[in-house]
Parts: C-alpha cells; structure tokens; sequence
C-alpha cells in the first residue's frame, strides 16, 4: 500500500510560516535543495491545500527565468509533471498537472492507495495535514528543522489532542545546521 508523507520546512518551535505569514527563513540552501530534489523522486502524487499550490505555481513557468541553476531546472523537471490533487473551495481552477477537488480528502487517499500506481502519496499543507491527521491517514511526518525562532504563525504539527506515538526512520543534519528528521507512525495491532 503506498504511504502517505506530510513533509515541510519548519521552525525550530514547529511553524511552517511565522506570525507575519512569511516563510523567508526556510530558504533551502544548495545541500538542502538537493535533498527535496531526492525527496521529490519518492512521490507519485502530491496533495496540496490551496496555499501552498499558489506558492509553489512559481515552478509552472519557472523554466522560462535564465537565471535558473541546474539543481532549480532538475527539481521543475520532476515537480511540473508530477500529478498534483489541489484541495479548495475557493479556486475554480488550477493550472500544469494538477487537478481540482473540493472536499472528499479521505476518500481521495483511498482512491489513490487503491490505485497500482508507484510513489508516496505526499500531502502539503498544514489545514490539509490537520485533516488527514485527524482521520488516521498520515503514515509519515517528515520535517526539515531550520535554527530559527518564529515565535507563532502556522504550526506543522495538527492539533487534534490526541496522542500519536511515532517512530523515528531517518535523521540527517546539513551542513548549514538544518536537520530533517522522517518519523512513521506507530499504529497498534
């Protein structure tokens, strides 16, 4: 069955975004871009709530700025075609390989895990993770732990008080003091 990963940079006290709304302290260094370049490989469709789709349509003509390096024209290689699901109720459309839903997102998990596809299923987005984490459905959480303090803003962890023991896989700390950790999920029975 095809696992389904909730990666995102993140604070030290555990923010995808600060108070201000802005993300400009997780700014991937080379040695990090890399490793989302890996990580990118992993994934055979990415969920992503409405926020972050409109982030990340910066890539859909990307190609087109001359000032790119090879590492940004690898990773818009593998992110435009990757399928993308955009989970919103206020766009009426979206744009490359993607497509839009307005609900439903545990039945789409299903549906996708059903599917004989290949890759993780990855979601993006901390309203969209909260959803998934609060049906049972997320079987990794991946971060990348940037040094910084942002003192509030949106957090990556779901609050649904409820306990989730988790297992850790993988560590790895860059260079620049950045430090992914992969956690699964540790379900009983």
């Amino acid at each position: 069955m095809r696992s389904v990963t909730y990666s995102m940079n993140i604070s030290l006290d555990g923010y995808i975004v600060g108070p201000d709304g802005g993300f400009n302290w997780s700014e991937p260094d080379e040695e990090v871009f890399r490793f989302w370049i890996d990580d990118i490989r992993e994934v055979g469709v990415h969920l992503l709530g409405r926020r972050l789709y409109e982030t990340m349509l910066y890539w859909e003509t990307a190609e087109q700025d001359q000032s790119l390096d090879d590492a940004q024209r690898e990773w818009i290689a593998l992110w435009n075609p990757l399928p993308k699901v955009v989970f919103s109720r206020t766009l009426s459309t979206v744009r490359g390989n993607a497509r839009l839903l307005s609900g439903g997102l545990a039945e789409e998990i299903e549906r996708l895990r059903a599917e004989p596809a290949e890759g993780d299923i990855a979601i993006g987005g901390a309203a969209l993770a909260a959803e998934a984490a609060a049906s049972d459905l997320i079987d990794e959480y991946r971060t990348v732990v940037y040094p910084v303090l942002v003192g509030g803003g949106t957090p990556y962890f779901p609050q649904h008080e409820r306990r989730v023991d988790l297992e850790l896989v993988e560590s790895r700390t860059f260079g620049s003091g950045v430090v992914y950790h992969r956690h699964r999920v540790v379900r009983q029975g």
